[in-house]
């Protein structure tokens, strides 16, 4: 019949740092336990601990001391911990309780006469000096004194069951925890009445102050409310959930109709040149090729840096088929949020397991290349990618541990993914390597990417601007011959639904609409493809065959994308506030960026890969 209320780490809208329970002078448990906590947990930053809440079922409970907190202004620990919980009201700290493995909301009324669930509630709120109230404070009139603090030392407490009627169960089951944070000025723990006036935290800290933390519980039978479904209302009320559904189909119709007008042309203009070669029999018509037919010998040609690209290929096809297990089983509800930590767990666990994939890819595109240096290319898809993001990782750890973030991973942790690192990752990237350069055809890495043509002893030359007027602007290339020609493809379209996430992540909220998630993968999959496919064509048209490079970076250039978004996002979405925050902000998103960076290149290069490999296949080449 016990019930127990377990706190979660702090976290806040205008800070990345994320603080554990303890870290600030609430009441503590006398006999504090901590639930064990899997991978994604402590990657995420939770820090999950009993309290000194304990309630008996059916058991209602009207306005219960817990403990009393003394300041004293001429004690300097004292003046630490209550300037802490100041900042932690400037910044709208959020508390987050746990019932039965449920997110404790607090339910309030918004615009439109809609109600939002928020799975949290601030500590306090503050009153600025010209009498304007910030964040919780606009919620009663009695928060008016200027340049003070309103602590949040009480909450009335709703827990509704159901009560296994008509159900084969036995006992009752809890289906929602609900709270209402209030202020009060109690003076006597042994006489709390929970109608005082709001407690008042001065700015100035000059006297001693006691405060007095306490709760009200009451429980509610509610047999309409199914625990499967327990979730429901808080997932219905999150206010994002009518924006995302009027994008996604925007983008949709969009990203739709371009497809079928780029799969249209290439398919048309293609089958007009394809059926125009093969009718050239003569031998004067032979040697006035031109076009993409042209290029034959040189298409193939092996491109400079190859070593680098077939790394960049590897750890793509390592990330690409992660993200799409992940958002598979995401999408079945195996990693819902009720699972706290799946999704992180499951994305690092199948990232250590597809070292093999990474590595054949790797090397079947390296000896497609004529490299020779395989342990070079086997060393680097093992570590360099991964190397890249774990120090960015550490670095940003470092600045968590220095301001004494829960989200700072723990030493043991890091050890641990280094062994999974090296145990297990780089060990399957030598095995899918060996297979890989064990393979005798150089070109099979699909059965129908056998490369068909030779070629030319003498290299083909290309023009300053390869890309003809009536295709691209001159103005849509950059530093030609050094970059690729970039094009801002429809993919670009996805940045707003993918950074969304990745900003809830990094907020720490929940993020549930994997659905919407994997429909804009599989858009990203398309437009990402044929927009590569489209440019690559392009320029073998014009006689240009360094397509390699070309057709990796076209489509990865929409990590660049993603990068202004999220700067973009940052300055006008959050309110993100101090240096470090921001550094911690810009460091995760810089590694978002890579990992886009490298899922959507490899898109692309497979897709212009295959379009290249099937188009020379089929032309008849004296």
């Amino acid at each position: 019949s016990q019930i127990e209320l377990f706190v979660n780490r702090l976290d806040s809208v205008e800070s990345v740092l994320p603080y554990e329970y303890d870290a600030f002078d609430f009441c503590q448990d006398a006999t504090e336990k901590r639930p064990s906590e899997n991978l994604g947990q402590v990657l995420f930053g939770e820090r999950i601990a009993s309290s000194p809440y304990k309630f008996t079922f059916n058991e209602e409970e009207k306005c219960k001391a817990v403990c009393i907190k003394s300041y004293d202004p001429t004690k300097a620990e004292d003046k630490n911990k209550l300037s802490f919980l100041k900042k932690g009201m400037q910044l709208n700290y959020q508390h987050h309780w746990i019932i039965d493995n449920m997110p404790v909301t607090w339910c309030y009324d918004v615009e439109d006469g809609q109600k939002y669930c928020n799975p949290g509630f601030p500590i306090g709120c503050f009153v600025a000096s010209d009498g304007r109230a910030k964040d919780a404070c606009i919620i009663s009139s009695e928060f008016n004194k200027k340049n003070t603090f309103y602590l949040f030392n009480h909450v009335d407490i709703t827990i509704t069951y159901h009560s296994g009627k008509d159900e084969n169960w036995p006992g009752a089951r809890l289906v929602t925890a609900r709270l209402e944070p209030k202020s009060y000025k109690h003076t006597d723990m042994n006489k709390l009445t929970c109608e005082e006036s709001p407690m008042e935290i001065p700015a100035d800290f000059t006297s001693k102050l006691d405060l007095i933390y306490s709760y009200s519980v009451k429980f509610e039978e509610n047999n309409n409310i199914k625990w499967a479904s327990r979730w429901d209302y808080i997932l219905e009320s999150m206010p994002h959930t009518n924006i995302q559904w009027f994008s996604i189909m925007n983008s949709l119709v969009i990203v739709l109709f371009l497809s079928g007008m780029v799969a249209m042309i290439l398919l048309r203009t293609l089958h007009k040149d394809i059926a125009r070669y093969n009718q050239i029999d003569s031998s004067e018509d032979a040697q006035e090729e031109f076009g993409w037919k042209l290029v034959h010998g040189d298409v193939f040609r092996p491109p400079r840096k190859g070593m680098l690209l077939s790394v960049f290929l590897g750890q793509g096809t390592q990330i690409f088929i992660m993200t799409f297990i992940t958002l598979f089983l995401a999408c079945l509800g195996f990693l819902s949020p009720a699972n706290r930590g799946a999704l992180m767990t499951c994305a690092v666990v199948l990232w250590v397991l597809l070292g093999t994939p990474a590595g054949y890819v790797s090397a079947r595109m390296y000896k497609t290349f004529r490299g020779e240096k395989w342990k070079t290319n086997v060393l680097l898809t093992a570590l360099l990618c991964p190397g890249i993001v774990f120090a960015d990782f550490f670095i940003m750890n470092l600045i968590l541990w220095v301001k004494g973030s829960s989200a700072a991973i723990p030493f043991g942790t890091l050890v641990a993914i280094l062994a999974m690192w090296f145990g297990i990752s780089v060990p399957l990237t030598f095995i899918g390597a060996y297979f890989g350069f064990k393979e005798k055809e150089p070109g099979a890495l699909f059965p129908y990417n056998v490369l068909p043509l030779c070629q030319n002893q003498i290299l083909q030359h290309i023009d300053s601007f390869p890309i003809p007027q009536i295709y691209i602007g001159k103005n849509f290339s950059i530093l030609p011959r050094v970059f690729p020609v970039t094009y801002p493809s429809t993919a670009s379209l996805t940045c707003p639904f993918l950074l969304f996430p990745i900003s809830l992540l990094q907020s720490h909220q929940m993020y549930y609409m994997f659905g919407f998630l994997f429909l804009v993968f599989i858009i990203l999959l398309i437009t990402c493809s044929e927009a590569t496919v489209l440019l690559c064509y392009f320029h073998l048209c014009a006689e240009d065959y360094h397509w390699w490079w070309r057709s990796f970076l076209t489509s990865s250039f929409t990590a660049v994308y993603l990068f202004i978004y999220a700067i973009h996002y940052f300055f006008s979405k959050l309110q993100i506030t101090g240096t470090a925050s921001t550094i911690l902000y810009f460091g995760y998103t810089m590694i978002m960026v890579l990992i886009f960076f490298l899922f959507t290149g490899t898109i692309g290069f497979f897709a212009c890969f295959w379009f290249v490999s099937k188009i020379y296949s089929v032309v008849k080449v004296d």
